[in-house]
């Protein structure tokens, strides 16, 4: 039995999702070797729930791949249909890497223009990135670099 038990509720969601799905593995007439196995357990990591086409005619060999594949990945068997399998795991929390280097990134600034007395003012919205900066009059300017002097002048 696989180490992940479903309410028949949940795999009816997962079956909904898998419907759009394509095929990610493909188990050709060498059936299930390590590589497949392999190939299957990196698709669960990346996608969660993926679908597998299985080339063979045999429906109970079919059936006992849809287990031990089951089995070996710790995931739960969503359904078999046809020469189709669907399997999902739950995905791992994926870690976020910070980056100190990193330089700031594009902000959202709402300009607000009046225009004649009576009427709305005008209102936009400007993305400006780390190296522009916003005029008083509402440009966008590169930002102001500091001049490089020589090595000579700046050792007096």
């Amino acid at each position: 039995m696989p180490l992940i038990q479903l309410t028949p509720a949940q795999r009816k969601e997962h079956r909904a999702a898998a419907h759009h799905l394509t095929p990610v593995v493909m188990i050709g007439s060498d059936g299930l070797t390590p590589a497949v196995q392999k190939e299957t357990d990196a698709a669960l990591r990346s996608h969660g729930l993926i679908k597998i086409r299985v080339l063979s005619d045999d429906r109970p060999a079919r059936e006992a791949m849809l287990q031990t594949l089951a089995n070996e990945l710790d995931a739960a068997p969503i359904q078999h249909i046809g020469k189709l399998l669907v399997l999902w795991r739950p995905m791992p929390p994926k870690e976020k890497k910070v980056d100190e280097d990193r330089m700031p990134g594009p902000r959202s600034v709402k300009l607000i223009k009046p225009t004649r007395p009576g009427q709305r003012p005008e209102i936009r919205t400007l993305k400006v990135l780390g190296n522009q900066r916003l005029t008083t009059g509402g440009n966008i300017k590169r930002a102001k670099k500091p001049k490089l002097r020589s090595i000579k002048k700046r050792a007096d």
